[in-house]
C-alpha cells in the first residue's frame, strides 16, 4: 500500500475492514425466507458438503458495535453483512431455494474463537486474525484478505512521546490478551530484556473488548499506548482525533489476515480461497459501501485529565464510605458519577436532578439522607439507591455481581419493566438473560435503542480507567491524594 495518496489508501485500508465486522445471530439476504438453526449447544464437525447438507455455515465471530448494529427499524446492518452477503451469493449461485446454505453468525468471546471451532460449536472464524504460527498448529486458514500487515504503537494524546521501539521499555500497554498483539509484545520484551532494559508491561483489557474499544478509551486518553494494526489505526485516526499512530514504531511487519476453519476441511478451504481471493486488499468490492456504516461516535469523555482526576480524588473517600456501608464496588458507583455528572456537585439538570449523583428531590428526601445539595448526602443517595435497585430487581437472580451491578445500570436508565422484558426476549433468542455485554444489550439495542448500550458502556469504560489509575498509584506506593471540595 506505499505509494498511494491518503484518500487512496484510506479506501483500500477500508476493504480489510469487512473482516473485523462482526454481527450476531443473522442470516444472509436470501429470496426464500430464512430458516431458523438450533446452533447454542450443537456439537457438528465435518466439511462443506456435511455445511450444505445442513444447509448452514456457523460463522463464529466477536461482537462488535460499530460494525454490526440494529437500525432505527429493527434491521440488523453492518459492513460484515455486505460481505457475508457476497459469500452467500457465491456458495449459493445458480441453487434452487431449497438448495441454498444459510450464513449463521454465533457471537463468541475472542478467546473462544479456536476452542469453539475445534469443538464443532462453529464452521468459519471472521474476525481479523492474524495467521500465527501458533494458530496454525490448531486451525487451517484461508488465503489472506491482507499480507504485510504492520501492527504499530497508538498512543493518547496526552501520553510521554515516544521516539523508538526501545521507548516502550517500562511503559504499559493495554491490549486484549486474546489477540496477537500479546505475541507481538512477547517478541519486543525478549529483545529489550537482551539490550537489559524493563520490559513493557501488558494491562490486559476485558474480554468483550474489540480494538476499536482499546482505541476509544485511548483517544479518550482512559489508557497511554495500545497496539493495533496499522490499517485500522489510520481508519480510527479519523474518528478519533486525540489518537498519535506511531507509524515508525512497529511490534509486526508481515502480517496476514485471514479467515479460519477446522483442520482437514479442503471443501471449505476451496471456498474460502476463492472468496478472499476476490476480496483482499486491492479489489473494488466494499469501497463505496463502507463509509454509509461508519457513523457518528459517542466518544467517552476524558476522566483521567488532571482537572477531572482532582475531581475523582476528592471524592474517593466519600464514595469509599458508601461503598462499603452499601456493600457496592465503590470504584463503579465513582464511574457511575463521572457518567451522571463528570464528578461536578455543581452539576444541574433540566428535570432537577442535583450534583455528582444526579438525584432529585423527591428521591433524596425517600432515601432519608439529608441534604442532597450537599456532596456526602448526594452520594450517599446515589449509592444507596443503586443498592435498593440492585437488591429488589437482581438479588436473587443467577448473575455475577458485576452483572447485577450493570442490570441495575440498565434499569436505573431505561426502567426495571424494560429490563426484564429483554432479558425474556434475549432468552427466547438463545441469548444469555443473565449476561448483559454481548447477550441483553444486543435486545436493549434493538428495542430501545443506543442509549442504554452506551450508559452502560460508558460506566464500564470508566470503571475500567479507575482501575488503572488505582493499580498504578498502587505500584508508586502511596496512596490516593485527598483535598478538599468546595461545595453548595
Amino acid at each position: 500500500m506505499e505509494g498511494l495518496d491518503g484518500v487512496a489508501m484510506i479506501r483500500l485500508l477500508l476493504v480489510v475492514l469487512l473482516i473485523t465486522a462482526v454481527l450476531p445471530m443473522t442470516h444472509a439476504a436470501t429470496e426464500d425466507p430464512p430458516l431458523k438453526f438450533e446452533t447454542k449447544v450443537n456439537t457438528v464437525l465435518g466439511d462443506f458438503d456435511v455445511m450444505q447438507k445442513r444447509r448452514v455455515v456457523r460463522v463464529l465471530i466477536p461482537y462488535s458495535k460499530t460494525f454490526y448494529f440494529i437500525d432505527n427499524g429493527g434491521t440488523q446492518r453492518g459492513v460484515m453483512v455486505e460481505l457475508m452477503q457476497e459469500f452467500d451469493k457465491q456458495i449459493n449461485k445458480g441453487l434452487k431455494p431449497s438448495q441454498k446454505t444459510h450464513l449463521l453468525f454465533i457471537p463468541t468471546a475472542r478467546d473462544q474463537l479456536i476452542p469453539q471451532l475445534i469443538a464443532g460449536h462453529g464452521d468459519i472464524i471472521a474476525a481479523n486474525l492474524t495467521i500465527t504460527e501458533e494458530r496454525e498448529k490448531l486451525v487451517d486458514f484461508s488465503a489472506p484478505l491482507a499480507k504485510n500487515v504492520r501492527e504499530v504503537v497508538i498512543a493518547s494524546s496526552k501520553a510521554p512521546q515516544l521516539k523508538n521501539v526501545e521507548s516502550l521499555s517500562g511503559k504499559s500497554l493495554y491490549v486484549n490478551p486474546s489477540t496477537s498483539y500479546i505475541s507481538s509484545i512477547d517478541a519486543l520484551n525478549k529483545s529489550l530484556v537482551e539490550k537489559k532494559l524493563p520490559p513493557a508491561v501488558v494491562i490486559k483489557a476485558p474480554g468483550n473488548f474489540e480494538p476499536e474499544d482499546i482505541l476509544e478509551m485511548v483517544n479518550a486518553n482512559l489508557a497511554d499506548y495500545t497496539v493495533v494494526d496499522r490499517y485500522l489505526a489510520l481508519l480510527w485516526k479519523q474518528i478519533y482525533p486525540n489518537l498519535v499512530v506511531y507509524e515508525d514504531i512497529t511490534l509486526r511487519n508481515d502480517g496476514s489476515i485471514a479467515l479460519a476453519m477446522r483442520k482437514n476441511s479442503p471443501l471449505l478451504r476451496k471456498q474460502l480461497d476463492k472468496f478472499t481471493t476476490t476480496h483482499k486488499i486491492g479489489t473494488s468490492f466494499g469501497n463505496q459501501q463502507v463509509y454509509k456504516y461508519l457513523r457518528n461516535t459517542k466518544w467517552v469523555k476524558d476522566s483521567r485529565s488532571q482537572e477531572e482526576l482532582d475531581k475523582f480524588y476528592q471524592v474517593t473517600e466519600i464514595f469509599r464510605k458508601y461503598g462499603q456501608q452499601y456493600n457496592v464496588d465503590w470504584l463503579l458507583m465513582a464511574a457511575q458519577g463521572y457518567q451522571e455528572s463528570r464528578l461536578d456537585q455543581k452539576v444541574r439538570s433540566k428535570s432537577g436532578a442535583i450534583g455528582v449523583m444526579q438525584v432529585l428531590p423527591t428521591t433524596g428526601k425517600e432515601l432519608k439522607v439529608g441534604d442532597i445539595r450537599l456532596i456526602d448526602p448526594n452520594i450517599n443517595a446515589g449509592v444507596k439507591y443503586i443498592r435498593f435497585m440492585c437488591d429488589r430487581y437482581f438479588a436473587d437472580q443467577p448473575m455475577t455481581e458485576m452483572n447485577k451491578l450493570l442490570f441495575t445500570f440498565a434499569s436505573y436508565n431505561a426502567g426495571p419493566a424494560k429490563i426484564a422484558r429483554l432479558r425474556k426476549e434475549a432468552e427466547a433468542k438463545g441469548l444469555d438473560p443473565n449476561i448483559w455485554f454481548n447477550n441483553v444489550e444486543r435486545i436493549a439495542q434493538q428495542r430501545i435503542g443506543n442509549e442504554t448500550v452506551q450508559y452502560v458502556s460508558n460506566i464500564f469504560k470508566y470503571y475500567i480507567a479507575y482501575q488503572l489509575i488505582m493499580e498504578q498509584m498502587k505500584a508508586r506506593g502511596h496512596e490516593t491524594p485527598l483535598t478538599g471540595l468546595k461545595t453548595e
